[in-house]
């Protein structure tokens, strides 16, 4: 609705045309709209104006950059009877991503661990004065409180994307990460990386699809092997939870439905230290000795060089694969390595204790895009989805308390009082290493004493956890009757 309204101001059409997109009368809606000059790069056919600095009779906005676990807690926990909310990403739903790897094998469908951001916020969609827009941020001018926007499209042979500015009272850069290919060539032409809904889709189609085309005549040996060789390139948590659930598929399902390959097809996890390097030693001992169990090969190496169909290490050894997973952490997005702010170590965005960049007014940064600068003193957190979830509820109240003070609108909340500092508490990681066996390590740190588990209870805690943790209800009930499909009827092993 809100790209029929910039039409509307282009065409020339005054205020006087109502619109009546959410059962009430936008007589004044365009007043909305700025008028905001292009920038010099914008050509005519394809910049739109777009939402303009609010007007001191009307609500603060707040703009929300992403769509990942900071910023869907905050954007839940905020007031929207204190703010209008935008929120700018390239998708419009959250993933959960701990379930993630689950999806690959057909454990668990694909939306079932897909949120749609209009139910975690519904104001998005129903509120006059917020919005989702489907689109990328391509640039900040702090010092006029605008962001600069480019819509998302599918692909070159669709419409030209469309350019438009959002004016913003307050601003929080929640962007995540990408995946960290250490600069090694052949990464992103060759490998599948596991961080979104659709690359769990592209893993679970290649798998398949290598599957079925091993069992036609014709095919040698040595290509049969490399077409079922599976390679994680990565022993994090991610890596090792996907090892398991693809080691787990091949023992129950494979096995049984394709007989004629089923001695073909076996796992291999790379990692260039020890796998799970952030558990206890005897959890690492447990998960290393489970995924053995299950036909899972461990090589400890460095890739040095990934090309179609093999990868070499750094001592030459030449490893084939038919899918190739990558698994090895997280970096700045591009977006973020351009922002001309204080970094923290690591190139994320620099924040100080309240979770601001201190070099921009009324702009926050928050999940896995930022990090304490050194002049705090406090160490860089890790990028897990809990301190993510952390910080945005975090946010989501220290907004909350300024808005009610007054201070909700650009520039008035430099005397405002922020209360205390944000306090990140570890609970604890868990993973799944297949076989209904898990790991659950309850300390605080890596040197710190606590309860650690693993085995068939913390295979139990583990789903009962995750589960609680899923973000509606619908979806819980998604994951429980899925799980239990899959536990009586085996997994679908359609390729979609």
């Amino acid at each position: 609705m809100a790209w029929f309204r910039n039409l509307i101001h282009i065409s020339g059409l005054k205020s006087s045309v109502k619109v009546n997109p959410r059962n009430m009368s936008f007589t004044t809606a365009l007043s909305h709209f700025s008028t905001l000059p292009s920038p010099p790069s914008a050509t005519a056919h394809n910049y739109y104006s777009g939402l303009g600095p609010t007007k001191p009779d009307e609500r603060p906005r707040v703009v929300v950059l992403g769509s990942g676990w900071a910023a869907c807690r905050f954007m839940k926990g905020l007031d929207t009877s204190l703010y209008d909310i935008v929120c700018v990403s390239p998708r419009n739903h959250m993933v959960f991503t701990p379930l993630l790897a689950s999806t690959c094998v057909g454990t668990l469908e694909f939306r079932s661990v897909a949120e749609p951001i209009g139910r975690i916020q519904p104001a998005v969609s129903t509120a006059p004065g917020s919005y989702f827009f489907l689109a990328n941020c391509t640039g900040l001018e702090a010092d006029k409180h605008v962001v600069r926007c480019e819509t998302v499209t599918d692909g070159v042979n669709t419409i030209t994307p469309w350019k438009f500015d959002i004016a913003y009272d307050k601003l929080v850069i929640a962007l995540g990460a990408e995946a960290s290919t250490f600069g090694i060539h052949g990464v992103k032409e060759n490998a599948i990386f596991l961080r979104e809904v659709h690359h769990a889709v592209e893993i679970r189609r290649k798998l398949l699809l290598n599957l079925m085309l091993s069992d036609v005549p014709g095919i040698s040996e040595d290509e049969k092997r490399r077409l079922l060789h599976c390679v994680v390139v990565g022993g994090g948590p991610t890596g090792v939870e996907f090892s398991g659930e693809l080691s787990d598929f091949i023992m129950r399902d494979v096995r049984q439905r394709y007989a004629h390959v089923k001695d073909y097809i076996h796992v291999t996890l790379i990692e260039a230290n020890e796998i799970l390097s952030s558990f206890d030693d005897r959890l690492r001992r447990y998960a290393t000795s489970q995924l053995t169990k299950s036909g899972v090969r461990l090589v400890r190496g460095v890739v040095k060089d990934v090309k179609s169909q093999k990868i070499v290490l750094n001592d030459g050894t030449e490893v084939p694969y038919g899918l190739l997973v990558w698994s090895t952490g997280v970096g700045p997005s591009p977006f973020v390595r351009s922002l001309e702010v204080p970094k923290s170590p690591g190139g994320r965005i620099g924040i100080d204790e309240w979770l601001r960049v201190p070099s921009m007014q009324d702009v926050f940064a928050i999940g896995d895009c930022s990090g304490f600068l050194e002049s705090t003193g406090k160490p860089v957190l890790p990028a897990l989805a809990q301190v993510a979830e952390r910080q945005g509820k975090y946010l989501a109240s220290l907004l909350n308390g300024i808005g009610k003070a007054g201070g909700g609108h650009a520039n008035c909340a430099k005397d405002a009082e922020f209360g205390g500092p944000f306090v990140y508490k570890h609970l604890g990681s868990m993973a799944t290493v297949g076989r209904y066996k898990a790991l659950v390590d309850l300390r605080q740190s890596k040197e710190a004493k606590g309860l650690s588990l693993a085995g068939f209870v913390s295979w139990f805690i583990w789903r009962s956890a995750y589960l609680t943790r899923v973000i509606s209800w619908r979806n819980r009930f998604y994951v429980a009757i899925n799980w239990l499909t899959t536990l009586v009827f085996g997994r679908d092993i359609s390729r979609i």
